[in-house]
C-alpha cells in the first residue's frame, strides 16, 4: 500500500507539472529531500526518479517558464565556482574512484541551488519551496518523534521509515536540520498564504516543532543538543518577553530530564569531557592529520581524501574507589576515519581555495539576511511585512547549519544547499520588487509637497 501511495504522489506531481511547470522545481525538493525510492520497495526502486524530476524542472523553467524576471545574483556565481573547482578536484582526486561516487551527487546538489533562484520570480513560488522543504522533512521528523516519544531510538539505531544511514536519514545531519528547520516553520505559520493561519496549521506546526526537539533526543545526537541550545539564544536576542521565554523554558528541562533515557544523559555528558569519549577523540584527531595534510597539500586531495588519514591518540577514563581515582590510558590507531566536521572536510578535500569559497557563500547569505532585516522590518503593508521575518527565519536556520556543521560533515548536504537557493532567490526578488517601489515612493513626495503649498 504505501509503494502505491509513493508511486501514485510521484505520478501525480509528474502529471500535474505539465499544467504547472513549476511543479516539477517541488517535485524534485520532495524526492530528493525524501527519497521515497528507499522507502519503496517496487516500481520506484528501478526508476532513477531523482534525475528525472531533475530533468523535468530544469527543461520546465527552459521551455515553459518566463524568464524576464529572473535574476543571477553574485552568489549563484560564488555556487558556480565551487562547483567548478570540485570538478577539478575530483579529477585530480587521490582516490579517484570513491570521489567519482561522491561527485555523483554532487554536482546535483550545487547545479539544483544555482538554479533554483531563477525560479522564484513570486512570492508564491518562494513561499511554495519553504513550504515544501518543511513538509517533505517533516515527513522524516514526525516519523522519528513519534517513534521516540514512544521509547524508540538510541544512538545509531532510531530507524526512520527504513534502515539507512545516508543522508538526511543519518541521525546527526536530521538532527542538525530538524532545528535548523524549525525558524522557517514558524515563520509558513506566521505569514503563509498557501495554508493561512488559523488553529490548525499553529497546531501542526507547534507538533512538528515538539518532534524537531525530539530528534536529537531519539538520535542522541550531540549535534542535535548545540544546535538546539543556540537556536534557543538566538530566539532571546529579538524576543519580547526574555525572562518569561528563559524561565519557560528552564522549567520545561527540569520537567523534561528526569524522562531521558539514561544512555542519552551520559551521551551528552562527553561533551564536556571529551577525553573520555573514543568518538571525541578520533574527530579531533581527524582534524588534527586534515590541517597537517593541508598544509603539504594546499589545493585539497579530492572527495574521500579522508581515506588516507592515520590518527593516533589516548582515550582517558577515571575510576573513583573511596578517596583513590584511577586513571586509565588506552591508545588506540585508526585509519580513514572520516572528517566529521563540514570545515575540516572542505579543507581536506578542496584545499584552501574551496574552503574559501565555501565559507564566503555561508557567511554572506548570513550578512544578506540581515540587511533584509534591516531594510524592511518596518514594512507594515501585509504584501511587504513578511520579508524581513522570513530573512531571519533562513538565517537563523543557517547559523544552526554552520554550527551543527561543526560536528557532522554534510558541508554538501542537498537541504542546506537548497536553503542557500532560497536566500538568493529571496535577495533577487526582494531587490527587482523594492526599486519600483522607491520610485513610487519619491514620485508621491513632490505631488504631496505641491498639494500641501497649494493649500
Amino acid at each position: 500500500m504505501l509503494n502505491l501511495a509513493l508511486t501514485g504522489f510521484f505520478a501525480a506531481m509528474m502529471l500535474l507539472g505539465f499544467k504547472r511547470p513549476f511543479l516539477w522545481v517541488l517535485c524534485y525538493l520532495y524526492v530528493d529531500i525524501v527519497a521515497p525510492q528507499i522507502i519503496s520497495w517496487g516500481f520506484l526502486t528501478r526508476l532513477p526518479i531523482s534525475l528525472i524530476a531533475f530533468s523535468a524542472a530544469f527543461l520546465g523553467w527552459l521551455v515553459f517558464d518566463d524568464k524576464r524576471d529572473s535574476r543571477f545574483s553574485w552568489r549563484q556565481g560564488l555556487i558556480g565556482l565551487l562547483l567548478l573547482y570540485c570538478a577539478i578536484t575530483t579529477f585530480t582526486a587521490d582516490y579517484p574512484e570513491e570521489a567519482l561516487t561522491k561527485w555523483s551527487w554532487v554536482w546535483k546538489a550545487l547545479v539544483f541551488a544555482l538554479f533554483l533562484p531563477l525560479t522564484l520570480r513570486t512570492r508564491l513560488r518562494i513561499e511554495a519551496v519553504a513550504l515544501a522543504m518543511v513538509l517533505s522533512a517533516s515527513a522524516l521528523i514526525i516519523d522519528g518523534g513519534l517513534k521516540t516519544a514512544m521509547g524508540g531510538g538510541g544512538y545509531g539505531s532510531l530507524i526512520i521509515f527504513v534502515e539507512n544511514n545516508t543522508g538526511l536519514y543519518e541521525g546527526s545531519i536530521i538532527s542538525c536540520v530538524a532545528i535548523a528547520l524549525i525558524p522557517v516553520a514558524v515563520w509558513l505559520a506566521r505569514y503563509g498564504t498557501i495554508f493561512p493561519p488559523d488553529w490548525k496549521v499553529w497546531l501542526f506546526t507547534g507538533a512538528l516543532i515538539f518532534a524537531c526537539s525530539l530528534i536529537p533526543i531519539g538520535t542522541q545526537a550531540r549535534t542535535g543538543l548545540v544546535c538546539l541550545a543556540i537556536l534557543f539564544g538566538l530566539y532571546l536576542r529579538t524576543a519580547k518577553n526574555r525572562v518569561l521565554i528563559s524561565a519557560g523554558m528552564a522549567l520545561a528541562l527540569v520537567v523534561v530530564v528526569p524522562f531521558l533515557p539514561q544512555s542519552y544523559m551520559q551521551r551528552m555528558n562527553t561533551i564536556e569531557d571529551h577525553k573520555s569519549d573514543q568518538s571525541a577523540s578520533t574527530r579531533i584527531g581527524v582534524w588534527k592529520w586534515t590541517l597537517g595534510y593541508v598544509k603539504d597539500h594546499p589545493m585539497g586531495g579530492g572527495f574521500e581524501v579522508y581515506l588516507s588519514s592515520k590518527v593516533a591518540y589516548d582515550t582517558v577514563s577515571s575510576q573513583t574507589t573511596g578517596s583513590n581515582v584511577t586513571i586509565t590510558r588506552t591508545p588506540v590507531v585508526e585509519t580513514g576515519r572520516a572528517f566529521h566536521s563540514s570545515y575540516f572536510e572542505m579543507l581536506g578535500e578542496q584545499g584552501i581555495p574551496g574552503f574559501a569559497l565555501w565559507l564566503l557563500l555561508q557567511l554572506s547569505g548570513v550578512v544578506q539576511m540581515e540587511m533584509i532585516r534591516r531594510r524592511w522590518k518596518n514594512r507594515k503593508e501585509p504584501d511587504e511585512a513578511w520579508a524581513a521575518p522570513l530573512a531571519v527565519a533562513l538565517q537563523l536556520a543557517q547559523v544552526v547549519y554552520m554550527i551543527g556543521s561543526l560536528f557532522v560533515g554534510i558541508a554538501f548536504q542537498p537541504f542546506i544547499l537548497m536553503l542557500i537557493g532560497l536566500q538568493c532567490g529571496l535577495w533577487s526578488y526582494l531587490k527587482r520588487i523594492e526599486r519600483p517601489a522607491e520610485r513610487m515612493r519619491r514620485g508621491r513626495q513632490p505631488m504631496q509637497v505641491a498639494k500641501a503649498v497649494a493649500g
